[in-house]
């Protein structure tokens, strides 16, 4: 059909007609989430291990069925700047709820310096991970998708977004250990996530001997290389992967001109960022990630950028420093938020990356409301997260647990019924958000509205 839409297109308008009902908006609003997309950078953070939820997005400090709340006895409260004593059983403190003024969210102790800026968060509890595998929980929270005899079957939405928004980038995605996945053939190949244990090494791989060749040299290879894979897409029934050739041959000149040396260099990143704490006991390298990712934006050379931070899983009395490792990170978050306010976007005259970046911060799923043998927590199939974006409502907390088991309640009524809200319709809410048609990447999922600003 010589008029016909893209497939993307009718599925677009498609999910924007049945959303339109929903929130008594025109579905040509609900279109302008997805405008100007290729402008926005994402930070995707997995807290590796499981987090306990009760002690920063659904707090407990009460014993009530199953609920063993943090106390003195079981946490180590000296580091807390939240920690205020509360009344707790047997003669031990527990805490009082964090409530900062002028908010109607609560927090436990955890959540460090993003309690000054409760008014950008978006908080989701209640998500129902059905399961409690480190492998299948990571997947799921990432994917939308339980794995299938270990096989992640779905690619992880960095991937995602960096295919249907920034294929074209020097790096469209750098994954540094975060739990990327790129699945079948519907995406872009020149989105696979540029997957490293380390920044740095990303850094020595860009340097480059001078024995036997000048940087001029190597400059019009790479030339002659990138015309030639042009010169045979233009006589090329299928262009893409000839077309694919020409831009990583330019991407590589980009990259060893344009001193990107230094954006990779763990000691110079560590410099240009010393507002981030490098010096952190548990989210030492996620700094560095993170001062990573400012560069990388500011200059306009990534478009996604996802790293996890470690240390969660405390199944023993490694326990006592789990509310020091959560404050860690997000007073981490706090402070690249911060720098993010302050750095003008590259693209975008007048505005700053914060107007333009979007994060989104899971983990595998959270710990046991009570406490073992060994005074730690083990795996729950409840989780919590956290979307910090301009497309997101603030300030706000979506979804629930019961008050006894801490586990998933229903947060509403979806197309089949009443259930409580799952990974994927965050995946979906969020893909929808910039205009991707989740129907297009993910099986499972239903966008959430209530989660979203109103254009």
């Amino acid at each position: 059909m010589a008029h016909g839409l893209p497939r993307r297109a009718l599925l677009q308008a498609a999910a924007g007609a049945a959303l339109s009902g929903v929130l008594g908006l025109p579905a040509r609003a609900l279109a302008a989430h997805g405008e100007a997309a290729e402008d926005e950078f994402f930070l995707f953070i997995h807290a590796s291990g499981g987090w306990d939820v009760t002690l920063w997005a659904d707090p407990r400090n009460e014993s009530k069925g199953l609920v063993t709340p943090a106390t003195t006895d079981n946490t180590d409260t000296a580091p807390l700047r939240l920690w205020v004593d509360a009344p707790a059983a047997g003669g031990a403190k527990s805490f009082a709820p964090v409530t900062p003024k002028g908010s109607s969210l609560t927090f436990g102790p955890g959540i460090g310096a993003l309690a000054d800026l409760h008014d950008r968060l978006c908080i989701v509890n209640g998500l129902a991970m059905n399961t409690v595998s480190h492998p299948d929980g990571t997947a799921f929270a990432t994917t939308g998708r339980h794995l299938s005899g270990g096989r992640v079957l779905a690619s992880s939405l960095d991937a995602i977004c960096a295919s249907e928004l920034g294929a074209s980038q020097t790096f469209p995605a750098v994954s540094v250990q975060f739990p990327s996945a790129f699945v079948g053939d519907r995406l872009d190949r020149r989105a696979v996530p540029l997957t490293v244990g380390d920044i740095g090494t990303i850094s020595r791989s860009l340097a480059r001997a001078r024995h036997y060749d000048t940087d001029e040299d190597r400059a019009a290879v790479t030339a002659l290389l990138s015309e030639e894979a042009r010169s045979l897409a233009a006589r090329s029934r299928y262009t893409d992967a000839l077309n694919g050739f020409a831009i990583q041959s330019e991407a590589l000149g980009k990259m060893l001109n344009a001193g990107l040396q230094d954006v990779f260099s763990r000691g110079k990143l560590i410099q240009a960022h010393p507002e981030l704490d490098h010096k952190a006991r548990f989210a030492r390298q996620a700094a560095v990630n993170a001062a990573f990712a400012i560069e990388a934006m500011r200059r306009n050379v990534v478009r996604c950028v996802s790293f996890a931070s470690d240390g969660f899983d405390t199944h023993t009395s490694n326990y006592r420093q789990h509310a020091a490792t959560q404050q860690e990170l997000f007073d981490l978050i706090a402070a690249l938020l911060g720098s993010l306010d302050k750095a003008p976007h590259p693209t975008r005259a007048g505005k700053k990356l914060s107007d333009h970046t979007h994060i989104l911060v899971t983990s595998d799923f959270c710990r046991t409301p009570q406490l073992n043998t060994a005074m730690g927590r083990d795996h729950y199939p409840n989780n919590s997260a956290m979307v910090i974006s301009p497309r997101f409502r603030g300030g706000i907390s979506f979804g629930k647990t019961d008050p006894e088991q801490l586990l998933p309640a229903p947060a509403k009524t979806f197309q089949g019924g009443p259930r409580p809200i799952a990974p994927p319709d965050l995946l979906a809410t969020f893909l929808f958000a910039f205009g991707i048609p989740p129907l297009e990447h993910l099986r499972d999922g239903e966008v959430v509205p209530e989660l979203l600003q109103r254009p």
